[in-house]
């Protein structure tokens, strides 16, 4: 998807979004460097890094990253606010930062701000770039933004599995919620709830549901204050979980109020720095994006294998992804071959394992 060019042109990349996605995106086959590293999530970001730079050409660019305990706010408010989560996966952990090195060494600025999670940042800066005459393009897969777009601000979702990346407008989430207007995503997730959020909604009201509520009382209030209207369950379920509807909209209501700086200057794209670029892409043996960005091959220090079956860790080899094993190295390596990884929870495995 290529967006149409303007002077003013901002990306607001949703980081985790991102990294969680990228990271999942090679669950079923990791990229697995000769250190043993998982770069999965540094690789699929970086390359979805690399294509908005290259295809979208934006003026101005930031990337936004959710502070560390998440949203104080909405925790306060609702204490079981994403307690569901699993823990963060070592793979994730692990490149955060490299990640952050690696828009380090684009010269794209970094955006956080403790206690508000990224949609909030994304929102508030979004809103203020529209009245300094921005296109701005909240990147990120995330539904809960649709409630931000509006005639200048649109959802970039990045394409999956071979298919091209879409932008969302205001036709296009009012068709996708089945909605009268953007503010009524809220009021649709604030009704049916979000399970990735853990925000609990009003029982028996789904997607459909919801809609068909929104259009006849126009909000979450409006329908509780006409739930004698209702029949059955469904009045039941309006009126005894009221204050939880009310709960749940607040939470999936992006915070707009915050106090961060729109500092056009710090977004404004620059060159990036490629001798950063390439000390990374090294360290984590990004071949064929370091062709891409900088144009040449990289050469990296890994492990070999000398002719006596000592392991040489001076060894450097010129490694290219396009070739075959038997190319890049003369025996078996972690680097030619897939790893096959064993759980050891026992004294007993360990020993065996030992």
């Amino acid at each position: 998807m290529i967006t149409p060019q303007h002077d003013k042109k901002l990306f607001l990349i949703d980081a985790y979004a991102l990294i969680f996605r990228a990271y999942f995106a090679f669950a079923k086959n990791p990229r697995i460097n000769s250190q043993g590293q998982n770069t999965s999530a540094a690789f699929g970001f970086t390359n979805s890094l690399i294509d908005i730079l290259k295809n979208e050409k934006p003026s101005h660019i930031a990337v936004v990253f959710d502070p560390p305990g998440g949203s104080l706010t909405r925790k306060e408010d609702f204490p079981e606010y994403k307690a569901h989560r699993d823990e963060t996966p070592e793979g994730i952990l692990t490149m955060i930062q490299p990640i952050k090195d690696i828009i380090a060494a684009f010269n794209i600025p970094i955006v956080q701000v403790n206690g508000y999670e990224a949609d909030d940042v994304i929102g508030c800066l979004a809103k203020k770039a529209e009245k300094e005459g921005f296109i701005t393009y909240m990147m990120t897969p995330d539904k809960d933004f649709g409630q931000l777009v509006s005639e200048n601000i649109f959802m970039y979702k990045p394409g999956r599995g071979g298919k091209p990346a879409e932008v969302w407008g205001i036709p296009e989430i009012l068709e996708k919620f089945d909605v009268q207007n953007v503010m009524q995503v809220i009021d649709v997730l604030g009704l049916q709830g979000d399970a990735a959020d853990n925000i609990p909604g009003i029982p028996g009201i789904g997607a459909k549901t919801a809609s068909k509520l929104l259009k006849e009382y126009g909000s979450v209030e409006g329908i509780i204050e006409n739930s004698d209207k209702l029949k059955g369950k469904q009045k039941e379920n309006v009126e005894n979980f009221a204050e939880q509807g009310l709960m749940s909209k607040k939470l999936a209501t992006i915070i707009l109020d915050i106090d961060v700086d729109l500092d056009v200057k710090n977004l404004t794209m620059s060159e990036p720095d490629k001798e950063k670029i390439k000390e990374v892409f090294t360290e984590l043996e990004f071949r064929n994006l370091a062709r891409r960005v900088i144009g040449e091959e990289i050469v990296v220090q890994t492990p070999s294998v000398s002719p006596s079956g000592q392991m040489d860790l001076f060894g450097t080899q010129s490694l290219v992804e396009e070739q075959t094993p038997t190319e890049t190295a003369e025996f078996k390596t972690i680097a030619t071959e897939k790893p096959n990884y064993h759980l050891v929870k026992t004294p007993e495995e360990r020993n065996e394992l030992l």
